[in-house]
């Protein structure tokens, strides 16, 4: 994902906190582009992201930082939730829409109602 839009993690290959966060992007099919930080000599993108902390992980969404990866998490589960919920309703819509509007006449004729 290049520029603001899309998910970034700035992590650390060590970091078990940073594993947890990539082990859920993963298992929800979020797609992301992880970058990798080195603690001892801390990128400007991360203590922009992490001024307080200055540490990782440090998930970046549409050019927007979050941190701490328990936080990291429920806005991962969240967000897959609302992703869930709106591909159902998009099915169960889909599904319905041509039995609610399209009927037949007794004559043959199909009658569409808006």
């Amino acid at each position: 994902m290049e520029g603001e839009n899309g998910v970034k993690l700035h992590g650390m290959w060590a970091s078990t906190y940073s594993k947890r966060v990539e082990l859920a992007l993963r298992l929800k099919g979020v797609p992301y582009e992880y970058i990798e930080e080195d603690l001892s000599n801390k990128s400007q993108q991360l203590l922009e992201y992490n001024p307080v902390h200055k540490k990782v992980p440090v998930l970046v969404h549409n050019g927007k930082p979050i941190v701490e990866s328990y936080v990291i998490l429920e806005y991962i589960d969240e967000r897959a939730k609302v992703r869930f919920w709106a591909s159902y309703i998009q099915q169960q819509a889909t599904k319905s829409q041509p039995q609610n509007f399209i009927k037949t006449k007794s004559n043959g004729q199909e009658d569409v109602s808006i």
